[in-house]
């Protein structure tokens, strides 16, 4: 199951790596991190204990545009706590986000404040509006307006005389105006659902008519002595989605004109939308329900006529391009030549590579060429012409820096060190001629310095990357990366953690950790691999052999038809490959085959409940955490989009629930869910109870009240949930070499 992270991303790695990380607020700032480039020249803006300053390259000469002490309100005796900022185009205003709280996964609503830079004025946005209700404000291109969004309404704010209008009325928790229902924001990311028109005369905005969506009543029974209901609009698999419709409001009328897009709403959707590179036309992206066939649109924004530019099919699902690179998640489009050309990705040639598509749709150009996928894309540089991307064509565990030429000849050029092998992360200058360059790997903690482009050269004259390998290397690192192949010949990418000392002579239990599904992979050369964040102690010093392994269907960058084989097959093949690679591990004469155990969250709890079910003989002991126990309970765009339809393959969703199996368990299980979960409802955990015990198969349960996901609120629940799993692993899966 999905968990948004780059936010997306890196929520839903921690999510399935160290469950117990507690997310962090959006625009924390740290070097590398909350960084804000400034247009003209090589210079960044981030936010410091003294205030928000500036940097300029290569140099890094420092200067405080913003001191804290001028952040504090009239009335306040103490400054305004900022989570985010953003500028104004003419970097004269500076939009401040303060208060902030939590809408399901990342903290987007709260109070926002704009301070002008030479009037030396603060002031609060929305102050007729409820406190910490804003959303996702942000400066008109001309930056005389803010629009924001407040109760299921847009909003905009004239910065000369603070004069409010009101765009939309009709806004409700089931009419959505500017943002998105629960499904659309875990599912595609989309939160931010409005665009100012490049004119700064108009906004396109999403509405999603949720009033058909039937609710899930979460219930809270720990806050007060009579339980609260809280409902949230859920559409299972099988449900048909909310309806949308894509507006162009005039600021200046509070008119609406909505476009004419063709195909039923409720069997539809549109993930992404921008304008054209002009004040005139949008472009927008939509998906069938199955997501598999996916079809651009050029809309005029005054008549609501809409004429398609591009469509492309696939067997199975089509990714869009916040899925794997998070920079997109609420805006963006990458235009060239002046508006006449965009940038897209595409696997249809199998594997996923950019292009460059006429504006009409009629001509194409392959920019990226051979066998390997683009990870990331990290700058356009049209000026130069070049496109900067992360790759790996030889280790689908890593991550590099490359560039190839825009105009598509040449071939791909790597600008990471060739001795730097490992997982890089990079934000460039908008003249790419420097970048923030972070690093790690499995065995070098995370480092992180300044270099300049193309030759990666630091800036301080000394490479901190190369440093920290250096010292690294004098340690020889317990885990160890490999490849397992399994009896039909299936190759998939593993790590493993002996235990410390290390006896070959004797048997040790074996800990399998494991996601598997298509949201994540969990074998990464990063640092954190091979750590286990629920454990209390060391895995390796009590004596276990600790392993994770990648197999099909999970978005390794070995191409699609890696990836897309698991289509219609979650619960099956997945599987398969999970226990078809324990049976060539266990044959190392150093596991104890009586001593096998396999826990995972979320996906990786329904993958854990699907091993100890299906393949008892391997699998002795299960720790399976937030688990989907029944697919037909959990979000139509997650399950359809890797399953189908329920009401066409019924069949494939029952086969690949663990539900289906549980009458086989013969091992021990130890089941944990928090009832308070708003993505893998509870029922399930009482769903699969019942089937346990309807055939008199003996487990154990911890539910945790009103706890998310995450399970990470309230006192003491890190720390009861960590010596819960601890000890469970330890009386039924013995530490130790025998």
């Amino acid at each position: 199951m999905r968990i948004p992270p780059n936010y997306l991303k890196l929520l839903r790695l921690l999510l399935i790596w160290l469950p117990l990380v507690l997310f962090s607020l959006p625009g924390v700032a740290q070097e590398g991190k909350g960084i804000y480039w400034m247009k003209a020249g090589d210079a960044y803006a981030r936010q410091e204990a003294e205030g928000i300053v500036t940097y300029t390259l290569p140099a890094q000469s420092k200067q405080l545009i913003l001191a804290r002490e001028k952040l504090v309100p009239s009335g306040a005796t103490e400054p305004l706590q900022v989570q985010d900022f953003s500028f104004s185009e003419d970097k004269q205003k500076l939009l401040l986000f303060t208060n902030t709280v939590k809408v399901w996964r990342l903290h987007t609503k709260g109070d926002y404040w704009v301070y002008d830079l030479a009037g030396q004025r603060l002031r609060k946005l929305g102050q007729n509006l409820p406190a910490s209700s804003l959303m996702f404000a942000k400066f008109s291109p001309d930056g005389k307006q803010v629009g924001y969004v407040s109760g299921h309404n847009i909003y905009v704010e004239n910065l000369a005389d603070g004069t409010v209008k009101q765009l939309t009325t009709d806004g409700s928790r089931k009419l959505i105006n500017g943002t998105f229902d629960w499904a659309y924001e875990e599912e595609f990311s989309c939160r931010d659902g409005f665009r100012w028109s490049p004119d700064s005369r108009k906004i396109a905005y999403w509405q999603l008519d949720a009033t058909g969506v039937k609710d899930y009543l979460l219930f809270n029974d720990t806050d007060s002595i009579y339980p609260t209901v809280h409902p949230v609009e859920y559409p299972v698999a099988g449900e048909a989605p909310s309806p949308y419709k894509i507006g162009v409001v005039e600021v200046a009328t509070k008119n609406t004109r909505w476009m004419n897009l063709p195909g039923d709403p409720q069997q539809h959707y549109v993930p992404r939308m921008a304008w054209a590179a002009n004040a005139d036309e949008l472009i927008l992206q939509q998906l069938n329900r199955k997501q598999n066939e996916s079809k651009l649109f050029l809309c005029n924004a005054t008549t609501g006529q809409v004429k398609p530019v591009y469509t492309e099919n696939d067997k199975a699902w089509i990714d869009i391009l916040p899925s794997w690179d998070s920079k997109y998640n609420d805006s963006g489009w990458d235009w060239l030549q002046e508006g006449r050309e965009f940038l897209w990705a595409s696997e249809k040639d199998g594997w996923r590579h950019l292009y460059r598509i006429s504006r009409d749709g009629k001509k194409e150009t392959l920019l990226t060429k051979g066998n390997y996928d683009v990870m990331e894309i990290v700058a356009v540089q049209e000026t130069e012409g070049y496109i900067y991307f992360m790759a790996s064509p030889n280790n689908a565990t890593q991550a590099y820096l490359y560039r190839t030429r825009l105009n598509g000849k040449g071939k791909a050029e790597r600008l990471t060190p060739i001795t730097e092998a490992g997982t890089h992360h990079y934000t460039l200058s908008p003249s790419g001629k420097y970048g923030y360059h972070s690093f790690s790997n499995h065995y070098t903690k995370p480092v992180s310095e300044w270099v300049s482009l193309p030759r990666h050269k630091a800036l301080n004259g000394t490479s901190a990357v190369d440093q920290a390998l250096a010292q690294a290397a004098t340690s020889a690192p317990s885990l160890r990366f490999f490849k397992v192949k399994t009896a039909d010949g299936v190759e998939m990418d593993a790590w493993m953690a002996k235990p410390e000392p290390f006896d070959s002579t004797k048997k040790y239990p074996i800990v399998f950790y494991v996601y598997t599904e298509p949201a994540g992979q969990t074998v990464l050369d990063t640092y954190g691999a091979g750590m286990n964040g629920l454990y209390r102690g060391s895995m390796a010093e009590d004596g276990y052999i600790y392993v994770s392994v990648d197999g099909r269907g999970t978005p390794a960058s070995k191409g699609r038809e890696w990836r897309k084989s698991i289509y219609r097959k979650i619960g099956v093949l997945n599987i398969q490959d999970q226990a078809a690679a324990a049976r060539e591990i266990l044959k190392l004469p150093y596991v104890d085959t009586t001593r096998v155990a396999v826990w995972g969250w979320s996906g990786g709890g329904s993958t854990t409940l699907n091993l100890l079910f299906q393949y008892p003989d391997i699998y002795k002991t299960g720790i399976a955490v937030a688990a989907v126990g029944n697919q037909l309970t959990y979000d139509n765009i997650y399950q359809e989009r890797y399953m189908g339809l329920p009401q066409e393959n019924l069949e494939d969703f029952v086969r690949g629930s663990p539900i289906t199996h549980a009458k086989n368990l013969r091992g021990h299980l130890l089941y944990i869910h928090g009832t308070g979960d708003d993505n893998v409802h509870y029922n399930n955990a009482d769903m699969l109870l019942n089937e346990l015990i309807k055939y008199n198969k003996q487990f154990q349960v911890m539910p945790y009240p009103n706890r998310t996901h995450s399970i990470s609120e309230g006192e003491g629940t890190q720390e009861h949930l960590s010596t819960l799993y601890t000890n469970y692993l330890r009386q039924y899966c013995p530490p130790g070499g025998r």
